[in-house]
């Protein structure tokens, strides 16, 4: 038997600037399942997604999945993408032993909270503040350029990273400081900034809006002390003023005490996110 892709419409050109198609996965012709597929927005054709495959009760495990996969990754080297994604909550099993047969490696997941009803006390050896203008101006330039450094990581030429962090900065921060929605506080013990964090809304679960940690760092040298548990729990605060009672945030597989603190602050992966290189 034979299994294979057939396009259910044309190639859609999202507004974000993503491109995406969904097909119907065959057997000798006979639909048996959907898999969609898209490149990422605010990139040219380098990275690809996944974005759902479902196979038929009736014809699951018969390696029609797999194909359907396979198949898939086929279709995005031809739109010129490089390496692919999948987003897998953690319990899918299924599509979790799929990822790992087909060699994708673990990059980051997606963390969520549904906060307290009242804000959490800090430290009382800590404060904090917002962030001050002149203390913007040289957050910004760290954190574009880190950013880029992010995706140059992943495999993005280095022009386009810094053109696709640039324009995120843009989006996300378009008045500075005063952006709506947005708020960037710094974390101050004994008089010294020790770390900053950035929350705004996003949407952090299908139709449901809440808070989003887009930025957190400790000082280099005041690491290890615990501040960074106190710029999540400034973060809560935050979120709470806002009136979002979830907070979301992303973490890199490699980053493990980072990981912990969030697990030990009451966060549960939403999704697992993985990758592989098409070569």
């Amino acid at each position: 038997m034979t299994t294979t892709l057939r396009p259910t419409g044309p190639l859609q050109r999202e507004a974000d600037g993503a491109q995406s198609r969904v097909y119907e996965v065959c057997v000798n012709s006979r639909p048996v399942g959907r898999i969609e597929i898209a490149t990422f927005p605010d990139l040219s054709a380098t990275a690809g997604t996944i974005r759902s495959l479902s196979i038929d009760e009736a014809d699951r495990r018969r390696g029609r999945g797999t194909v359907a996969a396979l198949a898939a990754e086929e279709v995005l080297r031809g739109w010129r993408c490089t390496q692919v994604q999948v987003s897998v909550p953690p319990g899918a099993a299924a599509a979790t032993r799929l990822a790992t047969a087909l060699g994708y490696v673990e990059r980051g997941r997606n963390m969520l909270k549904d906060l307290p009803d009242g804000p959490p006390a800090l430290p009382a050896s800590v404060e904090g503040r917002p962030m001050s203008e002149a203390e913007f101006v040289q957050w910004r330039a760290r954190a574009v350029e880190s950013y880029a450094q992010n995706w140059i990581d992943r495999g993005v030429p280095a022009d386009e990273a810094h053109a696709k962090s640039e324009t995120q900065h843009r989006a996300l921060l378009p008045d500075g400081l005063a952006s709506p929605g947005i708020r960037i506080e710094v974390l101050v013990h004994e008089g010294a900034v020790v770390g900053h964090v950035l929350v705004g809304p996003r949407e952090v679960r299908p139709g449901e809006q809440g808070a989003y940690v887009y930025d957190v760092e400790v000082v280099e040298g005041q690491r290890g002390r615990g501040h960074g548990r106190s710029l999540m729990l400034l973060a809560e605060r935050v979120a709470l003023d806002a009136g979002l009672p979830l907070l979301g945030l992303h973490v890199f597989a490699d980053n493990t005490p980072a990981l912990r603190l969030y697990e030990s602050l009451g966060y549960e992966t939403t999704h697992v996110n993985s990758f592989k290189p098409l070569l």
